[in-house]
């Protein structure tokens, strides 16, 4: 079974980064999934707001029902970063483990 690295890249518009911050370690505090092996975000060095978040599944089922266990608070702040973010700036991107 080969775990799943699943990011999300995003521009957050600058003058909300301190609001972006605070939302972010909120959910990070919150996110807790069966099968979530780890969740982090990172700013890219050298662009300034502009940050990965990084979710490791232990298995494509875990990420598959990942959406399904999550509560309505993080939902409430997925959608605010969302709101955050400058327009087109997020990609997604889904990678099984090799070895």
């Amino acid at each position: 079974m080969s775990k799943v690295l699943f990011t999300i890249n995003y521009e957050i518009d600058s003058d909300k980064k301190e609001e972006y911050i605070r939302t972010i370690r909120e959910l990070k505090n919150l996110i807790k999934a069966e099968g979530l092996e780890s969740y982090s975000v990172y700013e890219v060095k050298g662009k300034p707001n502009r940050f990965q978040e990084q979710y490791i599944f232990s298995s494509d089922e875990a990420f598959e029902n990942f959406e399904d266990d999550t509560d309505e608070r993080i939902n409430i702040l997925i959608t605010k970063i969302s709101g955050m973010t400058v327009d087109h700036s997020t990609k997604y991107t889904t990678s099984l483990e090799l070895l």
